[in-house]
């Protein structure tokens, strides 16, 4: 397994045990199409059904934030997938909340800390 993706793999948990901190209810993981993936879909304690994109980096002296991996092009690909799962699922959406794409971001500090931010309704 590369580094890359073991990097993605514990972001990913640190980004579940977040949620569930914030009592979002996992609804899955690593939602797969040919077309694209989504990272985490939960619902909100509000009932938003909420789609998840995780991005996490080793802490660096470039500069470089996990925020600029969201691309204009990731994002417009990311929305097709919601899109999709969404409308395979309507019955996880509340008509009144409907549904949003979050972001969260991880930097894992060179001390051993996690720097986590969460950014709500990217799209």
């Amino acid at each position: 397994m590369t580094k890359n993706i073991e990097l993605g793999i514990l972001g990913e948990k640190i980004a579940s045990d977040y949620l569930v901190s914030k009592n979002y209810k996992i609804i899955t993981k690593n939602f797969r199409k040919t077309f694209g993936e989504i990272d985490i879909v939960a619902k909100s304690k509000n009932n938003t059904l909420t789609f998840f994109e995780v991005k996490t980096i080793e802490e660096n002296d470039l500069g470089f934030l996990p925020e600029d991996q969201m691309t204009f092009s990731k994002i417009k690909k990311l929305k097709k997938i919601c899109e999709y799962f969404a409308l395979k699922n309507k019955n996880l959406i509340n008509e009144k909340q409907g549904w949003q794409i979050d972001l969260i971001t991880i930097i894992l500090k060179k001390s051993g800390e996690k720097e986590i931010k969460h950014y709500e309704n990217i799209s």
